[in-house]
């Protein structure tokens, strides 16, 4: 893809953030998924690390390098005519600088950096270290004149017992990534909480990312507690996998 066409697309995935409220981003792991949510109407997609494992045979948490990842999703992005972001997991390894060119080189204009560092025993990063790694990505897409589109993740909920009693430190580390030039965050792990949502919505002022289910969640909640941006996780995936089952059970022997 050429840097034009990065650059028009990068562009447009930042209008498609202030035009929705929240903006839906089907999290695809195909060609096949990617032009069947692009031809529902979707204007912009994500591609999601674990989806994409499980339909390479691969295992999330970085089960794949980062040249793999590149290989598997660079004929995705060129099969539809929108903007894709990519699930980058914690950077497997990389450097921002490398991690920026290795996704726009493959026409990604945004992606998804969490702080779980799966390639180190899946410690969580400091609040500091991940706000410095996405403050790295910023520079380095500054750098290379695409405004790509930075998601910054924490598994801090995810991985507490009590979710409820991280949120003050899960709120100083989204509003550290924000400092740092993140474009969206995403507390992972709270999709089913009310109050938690509220309570972050209210206090970063960037679009806060939460993960739902096609089926089973509802759209209009989600705008009503403030979200700015849904992406699917393997979710989507699931929920076909579930249908799939239940047309195929029948005919099974």
């Amino acid at each position: 893809m050429d840097i034009r066409t990065t650059v028009e697309r990068a562009q447009r995935i930042k209008q498609l953030h202030a035009k929705y409220k929240p903006l839906v981003l089907p999290t695809v792991w195909d060609v096949w998924s990617a032009r069947t949510a692009a031809g529902a109407g979707f204007p912009a997609l994500t591609i999601g690390s674990h989806p994409l494992a499980d339909s390479r045979g691969a295992e999330d948490h970085e089960g794949q390098t980062f040249e793999e990842v590149l290989a598997a999703v660079r004929p995705i992005i060129a099969a539809v005519d929108v903007p894709v972001s990519v699930d980058l997991e914690s950077g497997y390894g990389q450097e921002p600088a490398d991690l920026i060119a290795g996704l726009t080189e493959a026409g990604g204009v945004g992606l998804n950096v969490e702080d779980t560092v799966h390639s180190d025993g899946g410690r969580l990063r400091t609040t500091q270290e991940h706000a410095s790694y996405i403050a790295g990505l910023r520079a380095a897409a500054d750098d290379a004149g695409i405004p790509v589109w930075i998601n910054g993740r924490t598994d801090l909920f995810l991985h507490a017992d009590d979710a409820s009693a991280v949120l003050d430190e899960a709120i100083e580390r989204l509003r550290a990534l924000e400092q740092a030039g993140a474009d969206s965050v995403y507390p992972v792990g709270i999709q089913d909480n009310d109050d938690l949502l509220t309570a972050v919505t209210g206090a970063v002022s960037l679009p806060v990312n939460s993960t739902a289910h096609p089926v089973k969640h509802d759209l209009e909640r989600f705008r009503r507690l403030g979200v700015g941006r849904i992406t699917y996780g393997p979710l989507l995936q699931f929920a076909l996998t579930d249908t799939m089952k239940g047309m195929l059970g029948p005919w099974a022997p």
